[in-house]
């Protein structure tokens, strides 16, 4: 008998499970990656989740949404690649596409300036155990977690997820939106980036309250 919690902007849905994970109003300022040793990897060259929630708090940033939306800021600027289900297709994958030159200036035909578009944050923080973690998520929302990713990460499926083959590929950055217990395994609800058509809708499982790759090591989020 599994039982769930899920938190979607910090109000608890009436089955305590979010089936479909509610996107932020907020542009992304990178999908960031981490790992615990002093060196940084991937496409971001690198990069500290609570120093892009101290940006937001600073300077603030503009709305956003998925590619081809006119009722944002600055929508995302790359159409999705490939073929993936309940998603318009537009073209094949042809890797690695460099990201565009940082404009300050909302689309064209948005009627806001990008200055009075910008929303602001409160405070950003550390969330430095299990239990401060679920009260957060339970007030406030999603939270932002680190974690070692490993080879047989990238093949999950479905399930409780804990590390048992392969070799690193790198750290990665998630949001937890929730947890639950299934036959007596605590698990954390975490939303990934990599489309619906991987893991449980794009959403994965993985193990609750032992730190499994690292992922209760380095949780931060932010108030507005």
């Amino acid at each position: 008998m599994a039982k769930k919690c899920a938190s979607s902007r910090g109000q608890l849905s009436n089955s305590c499970f979010m089936t479909e994970f509610q996107q932020m109003k907020f542009t992304a300022v990178c999908r960031m990656f981490i790992r615990q040793k002093p060196s940084l990897i991937a496409s971001c060259q690198g990069g500290w989740p609570i120093i892009a929630w101290r940006y937001f708090v600073e300077h603030g940033i503009c709305s956003g949404g998925a590619y081809g939306d006119k009722n944002t800021c600055k929508p995302y600027e790359f159409a999705p690649c490939g073929h993936h289900k309940n998603q318009t297709y537009y073209h094949e994958c042809k890797g690695r596409t460099e990201p565009p030159k940082c404009q300050r200036k909302c689309q064209d035909g948005y009627p806001v300036s990008y200055e009075d578009d910008k929303t602001y944050g409160w405070t950003a923080y550390f969330l430095r155990s299990v239990s401060a973690i679920q009260r957060d998520i339970m007030k406030n929302g999603p939270v932002v977690a680190a974690f070692m990713a490993y080879e047989d990460f990238l093949q999950y499926k479905s399930g409780i997820y804990k590390h048992t083959a392969g070799a690193e590929v790198g750290g990665h950055v998630v949001k937890i939106i929730g947890w639950g217990t299934e036959n007596d395994v605590p698990y954390w609800i975490m939303a990934n980036s990599w489309n619906t058509d991987w893991g449980e809708d794009g959403f994965f499982r993985m193990i609750r309250g032992v730190d499994e790759c690292l992922i209760e090591d380095y949780v931060v989020a932010g108030l507005v």
